[in-house]
């Protein structure tokens, strides 16, 4: 059987470790490392605005933080603030910034930081960048958050100038620099690992993906026609999906707002996934345990599952 990759979402894990003790994030990863876990997870928001639970806030705290659902007191530190202080005390872990809202910064700033902390990690940062759904955020930043995909897309392209060529010249509708001397560059040659999702594979989601990307990250399940018609992209661009890091996760299933879910019955939904081709898995511990004590333990059971699965 394939050999199949946890990744350990640490962010959304409040109902287990206080938002101010994030150096107990720090220390779950250490643990996540010594254990077998491949990756960490790190999600993130600059700021809420009360349109954060404007579709209902979850039932459970321990739900999945999605689109509309949240209080906007939920907290979200800076992920590559964190992810920095994981690199530092790791050495195998892969580090995932789970949803970075490029429009928000300008694509020097950002290019820098992500730059730094590919370096700073030797080549275990992995990216996702994206548009985010949260309109609030961006009126707080002043940000027009009708034009985030186009300026999402310009960021990409300056990425690729930033990290490959020095000086380094780039002309956008939104952006434009010249002679620009980013140094140093990324440990990977190119920059870090970029992956890409959604809740939808839309054809600009495609377009990036296979443009720019070394990894498929959905929000929830995609149809067998959404994988068919990225692998014909693939394809048709000189690529092919054997390429792509295939990215799925359980969901909980909760039968008390609460309490946590059953872990055994969360992983019956692991192999319908390695069979669509999914090799790395996402998991939030706080779905089923709620002990900070029970962490390593956890991790431990959860290698050994997915080892005998």
């Amino acid at each position: 059987m394939t050999n199949v990759k946890i990744m350990l979402i640490l962010s959304e894990n409040w109902t287990i470790c206080p938002p101010n003790q994030l150096h107990t994030l720090v220390d779950w990863a250490v643990m996540a490392e010594a254990c077998g876990i491949d990756a960490v997870m790190i999600s993130e928001h600059i700021a809420m605005g009360p349109s954060a639970g404007s579709a209902g806030r979850m039932s459970n705290p321990r739900m999945y933080a999605l689109p509309g659902n949240q209080d906007p007191e939920t907290a979200w530190p800076s992920s590559l603030v964190l992810l920095s202080a994981i690199a530092a005390r790791t050495s195998r872990l892969r580090l995932f910034a789970g949803a970075i809202i490029a429009p928000l910064r300008h694509p020097v700033h950002l290019a820098k930081e992500l730059a730094t902390l590919d370096l700073l990690s030797q080549g275990r940062l992995i990216v996702q960048p994206t548009v985010s759904w949260h309109k609030d955020e961006f009126d707080a930043l002043g940000v027009p958050f009708h034009k985030r995909g186009d300026l999402l897309d310009e960021h990409l392209a300056a990425w690729r100038v930033l990290w490959t060529q020095t000086p380094a010249s780039f002309q956008g509708k939104y952006y434009s620099f010249k002679d620009v001397y980013l140094e140093p560059k990324p440990y990977r040659s190119g920059g870090p690992i970029l992956w890409f999702g959604g809740q939808e594979l839309t054809p600009r989601v495609m377009q990036r993906l296979v443009k720019y990307g070394h990894g498929f990250h959905p929000l929830g399940p995609p149809s067998a026609e959404a994988l068919s018609s990225l692998a014909q992209a693939l394809r048709e661009n000189g690529r092919d999906i054997s390429e792509i890091e295939m990215v799925g996760g359980i969901r909980a299933t909760f039968t008390h707002d609460d309490k946590p879910a059953d872990f055994e019955q969360a992983l019956h939904s692991i192999p319908p996934q390695i069979e669509k081709g999914f090799t790395t898995i996402c998991i939030k511990p706080n779905q089923f345990i709620d002990d900070a004590n029970e962490m390593r333990r956890f991790c431990e059971h959860a290698v050994q599952r997915f080892n005998t699965l």
